[in-house]
């Protein structure tokens, strides 16, 4: 795992967990609308910074999500890497022997102790900053490097609170810097494909989508010391809600056009009996192991159901813990007709196969007409520098674009708090017997002149 360090992140978490039960309880008395803010600064929405000839990026978390960027950035022109912080000495090991053999002997490495990323944060040669940690350290190291002039790009969830999300928006608006949280899943082909259906409305007026995290993730338990494993298994140990809810919601939400033109308006949740993990542990670890003496909380199949502000609905669910094909859902319904992912098929009732009650699972013919210009263009450098089928490095070479284009970002702070925002609202709605709990504004009402996303090029 990238370091940070787990001995630190256990402790934090421990705390947190009683942090989180009083925070439930807290939101559940007020609506779950979190910090009532005023604008600290302009709206970044469609924020557009000057152009970069290069784009000098510093890499925080090297480890089993950031090692990818290593060589995403390293193959995209226009973009260098000239600082990496890991905790962790066996990661940084590797990130040297990965830049090695890319001919890279002047990057910087920091790494001395959970706050060296503050050192990466002051150097001069650093334009964006890339956070891959683990989900506790997202807030602090987003809000830093911003006000250290950066802009940050996050992993997924960008926060973990509706406090430190407000505290993100703020910060962002305060600093006039991005935000983003980097949600590959945008960048798919097929998530590109209905996007581009969608906007030239193949499907009607929108009804409601369905959006998932649906991957069995119980083997990850075994990871202890290093790895991905080592600290998100506390998760399930911690909340009991949607922990992971934005890879399936961030495509549906850019198909309604959330927060541009609709907003999620309230959420309610619940969550099924959380056995999967307990019986995981003591089926594959002695009895006396420390994954035994854990209380997993977090419902094994959670499902939440979001309105938007005009009345359309959103199904998100998580489960990383049964036995069950991965899915993302990835289902858009509208008057004219569905299309869903896992596997991809379609039905229309005009301008489809000439019955709407089967499905169409000839999918050649719909991405020859309606590919994704983006991926006509990069889909084939995406798919040879790799990374889930080419959407990581797609959407690295999309966030370098922007910045060097001077375009706004596909992306921006208020996408990433809303869509985070599940977590912690799935939450409160489980702990206060499903009652619904209203999402707040992040855009403070510009959702309701915000542009669209395009079809770019």
């Amino acid at each position: 795992m990238s370091g940070f360090d787990r001995r630190s992140f256990l402790k934090a978490s421990m705390g947190a967990a009683a942090l989180g039960a009083i925070s439930a309880c807290a939101q559940a008395n007020n609506s779950s609308t979190g910090l009532t803010t005023k604008a600290k600064g302009q709206s970044v929405m469609g924020l557009v910074v000057p152009k970069m000839d290069e784009v000098r990026v510093g890499l925080i978390g090297v480890g089993e999500r950031g090692t990818g960027y290593i060589s995403h950035f390293s193959n995209i022109e226009g973009a260098r890497i000239t600082a990496i912080c890991d905790t962790d000495p066996l990661t940084i090991e590797r990130a040297k022997g990965l830049l090695a053999k890319l001919g890279r002997t002047d990057v910087a490495f920091y790494g001395q102790n959970k706050e060296s990323y503050q050192e990466l944060l002051a150097r001069p040669d650093v334009d964006i900053v890339v956070i891959a940690t683990p989900w506790d350290w997202h807030h602090p190291m987003a809000k830093a490097a911003m006000l250290a002039g950066k802009h940050a790009f996050v992993e997924v969830p960008m926060a973990l609170t509706v406090e430190h999300l407000w505290d993100l928006v703020n910060t962002a608006e305060a600093t006039q810097r991005n935000c983003m949280m980097m949600e590959n899943v945008n960048y798919g082909r097929e998530e590109l494909m209905v996007l581009n259906m969608v906007r030239q409305g193949l499907f009607g007026e929108l009804l409601h989508a369905e959006a998932a995290y649906i991957h069995e993730l119980r083997w990850q338990m075994k990871e202890i010391e290093r790895k991905t494993g080592s600290w998100r298994t506390y998760m399930h140990t911690r909340y009991n809600g949607n922990i992971y809810p934005t890879h399936g919601l961030g495509p549906v939400s850019q198909y309604m056009n959330i927060n541009r033109g609709d907003r999620f308006d309230y959420l309610t949740s619940a969550s099924s009996p959380a056995l999967g993990r307990a019986a995981y542990a003591q089926r594959e670890f002695p009895a006396d192991h420390e994954r035994n003496q854990l209380k997993y909380i977090h419902g094994d199949i959670n499902t939440s159901i979001i309105k938007t502000v005009k009345g359309r609905t959103i199904m998100v669910q998580h489960d990383t813990t049964t036995p069950r094909p991965y899915s993302r859902h990835n289902l858009i319904q509208g008057t004219n007709g569905v299309f869903a992912g896992f596997p991809n098929r379609i039905a229309l009732e005009q301008g489809g196969s000439g019955s709407y009650h089967d499905w169409d699972y000839d999918m050649d013919k719909w991405f020859k007409q309606y590919d994704h210009p983006l991926w006509t263009r990069m889909g084939q450098e995406a798919e040879k520098n790799g990374g889930h089928g080419g959407m990581d490095f797609l959407m690295c070479w999309r966030m370098i674009y922007c910045l060097r284009n001077a375009e706004p970002l596909d992306q921006d702070v208020y996408d990433g708090a809303a869509w985070s925002a599940v977590l912690p609202l799935s939450v409160a709605s489980v702990a206060d017997r499903s009652n619904s709990k209203d999402f707040p504004d992040f855009t403070r009402g510009a959702w309701q002149t915000g542009k669209p996303l395009g079809i770019v090029r």
